[in-house]
């Protein structure tokens, strides 16, 4: 099993950055790929950003192109999501994922493990 633990949400006011964190523990090398959704209140969840464990490949939802990247750190097993440029329609929670089955796809489905999430508010 992997365990994955999301922290460095908050509150920001729109035009700020903020920085999440992934930390994957446990059989981490059963990963293919790391991926980051949000999930606002009413709504479903929605990509962000993925990249694969290599490091090699990286996609992200047209809504954040630009403006957020998804960098990671194997030596730390984490991986990232640098939020800048944040806009009040970015308010939700955060959950990083990990897929094992080499989808590497945009649908929550496609991913096999999940953090707890993280709540990241952006005020106007």
């Amino acid at each position: 099993q992997v365990q994955l633990v999301e922290s460095g949400g908050g509150l920001v006011q729109a035009g700020g950055s903020l920085r999440l964190s992934c930390v994957a523990s446990g059989r981490t090398f059963s990963i293919y790929a790391m991926g980051w959704f949000r999930q606002a209140p009413g709504k479903e969840r929605e990509f962000v950003a993925a990249i694969t464990w290599s490091g090699t490949t990286t996609y992200y939802a047209d809504s954040v192109k630009g403006r957020f990247t998804i960098p990671r750190n194997n030596a730390r097993n984490t991986v990232y999501l640098q939020m800048n440029s944040l806009k009040p329609e970015d308010t939700a929670v955060y959950y990083c994922a990990g897929d094992r089955s080499k989808t590497f796809g945009r649908k929550a489905a496609d991913y096999d493990y999940w953090g707890q999430g993280t709540q990241v508010t952006v005020s106007s």
